[in-house]
């Protein structure tokens, strides 16, 4: 490793290692990596990937580790690629909308630079990861209601297939019909197919203004009802976000706020002034028809900032209201239609269960998430949530969803696979024999 990689960036302690083994407060089993190299620059990630491939040697890309379908963990060991080191932004272009970053930037990061040219980066996963792994898993957020998921804001991409050769994606451009879009099928791919080197993104201008809402409701049906009735009036919020009362104990615990515990509508209407009011306008009238038992709306940043400050702590509130268990997190995605009654199955089969757990998410575009707080030494309890996980899991598929909105597959969602693409799941193996015919970059994951 010595000939490839500095020595000051190889690192085989077992504390470090030990913070590879994991992903972001999820269940799955850790395995330690056998060393953790930082790479500075795409040659030195290059000669890398070469030689493991020569070796034989496992490849796992760690960027925060902020996954939670055990996608950063190195289950066969090998190494572990950390991006702290390929963190820079190469060169933002304000008249095409357009930049080009190393993986290891994170959203905040970027987002703090495109202010400069009233630029912003939409997609917002809750918290702050890096781009490249945002790209690996094709992350959403409380965004993807308006400006959709990471694949829709990827102009083009750089990466180091397993053999260390490099292929470049896409262009400046926003469209082509210019042959396959290897850009698609890299994004997604959860390092299985390759290591990206760069990334050129999709940026927008930063709107006028922002109307910060809070709705109170008495049901979480009748949430899931007024959400739809938004999106079906052509009301185009750029963030509505669910949180069940559950959610909302655990955030006011852990950030000391006094919302209501109820479930909870957060929502962001952004735009010019008179647009923005037009649409709150409608948005008051259908969540008074739902039953709204209070609501507050503001264009106040302050507000705004707690608001999404809370939202995006949710997580980790859940995770503090249990100290000691480890977060079972099943994110599914259902046609718009259905969103509702999958919401409600939801709480009925974790009620059945007599499981505590909470449920939040993305509704705008059908993709919602149930989180499980669970003891692992307890077999029982552990076997619970993975019962109510497949129940969950299994109603979105038999009704035309997907076992995952935006957490990928990994480890925790790999069985259901083959449920909801049948033989297209033969296809995909045999495109990730032609890219890795050694089965070295993240091997394990997805199938």
């Amino acid at each position: 490793m010595k000939i490839i990689c500095d020595p000051k960036r190889i690192n085989t302690s077992v504390a470090i290692r030990q913070q590879h083994s994991q992903d972001f407060t999820s269940y799955h089993e850790q395995h330690l990596p056998d060393v953790v190299l930082y790479p500075k620059n795409k040659e030195e990630l290059r000669k890398i990937v070469a030689y493991a491939n020569r070796i034989g040697c496992p490849i796992v890309p760690f960027g925060l580790g902020t996954s939670v379908e055990g996608q950063v963990v190195p289950i066969q060991g090998g190494i572990s690629l950390n991006f702290t080191h390929m963190n820079r932004i190469l060169e933002i272009r304000e008249d095409d909308f357009a930049v080009r970053v190393e993986p290891g930037v994170t959203r905040i990061q970027l987002n703090q630079e495109l202010k400069k040219y009233g630029l912003f980066f939409p997609v917002d996963p809750g918290v702050d990861a890096t781009l490249g792994g945002m790209v690996a898993t094709n992350a959403s957020g409380c965004s993807a209601v308006r400006y959709g998921m990471m694949r829709e804001q990827i102009l083009g991409m750089e990466a180091i297939l397993a053999d260390g050769s490099f292929i470049h994606t896409g262009s400046l451009a926003k469209k082509s019909s210019a042959g396959y879009n290897l850009t698609h099928l890299l994004a997604g791919s959860e390092g299985t197919l390759a290591v990206f080197t760069e990334l050129t993104l999709q940026v927008y201008g930063t709107p006028e203004e922002f109307l910060y809402a809070k709705v109170v409701f008495p049901d979480l049906k009748k949430a899931c009802n007024a959400a739809n009735r938004m999106l079906y009036r052509s009301i185009q919020p750029s963030k509505i976000e669910l949180v069940d009362e559950y959610t909302i104990q655990a955030i006011n615990s852990y950030k000391l706020t006094k919302y209501v515990a109820k479930p909870t509508l957060f929502l962001e209407l952004s735009g010019w002034k008179s647009t923005v009011l037009a649409e709150w306008e409608q948005v008051k009238e259908i969540i008074q028809e739902e039953g709204a038992g209070e609501w507050s709306h503001t264009f106040d940043k302050a507000f705004g900032d707690q608001l999404w400050d809370a939202r995006r702590h949710a997580a980790l509130a859940i995770a503090a209201s249990a100290p000691g268990k480890k977060l079972m997190t099943t994110d599914v995605c259902v046609p718009l239609s259905i969103l509702p009654e999958a919401v409600i199955f939801t709480r009925e089969v974790m009620q059945a269960e007599d499981l505590h757990g909470a449920i939040l998410g993305h509704i705008g575009d059908g993709n919602y998430h149930a989180v499980f707080p669970i003891d692992m030494s307890l077999p029982e309890e552990v076997a619970k949530a993975e019962k109510v996980n497949e129940l969950i899991v299994r109603f979105a598929l038999e009704r035309g969803g997907s076992c995952t909105g935006e957490h990928g597959v990994g480890l925790g969602k790999r069985k259901y696979l083959t449920e909801e693409h049948g033989d297209a799941v033969l296809w995909m193996k045999k495109i990730k024999e032609i890219f890795d015919p050694k089965s070295i970059l993240n091997p394990g994951k997805i199938f």
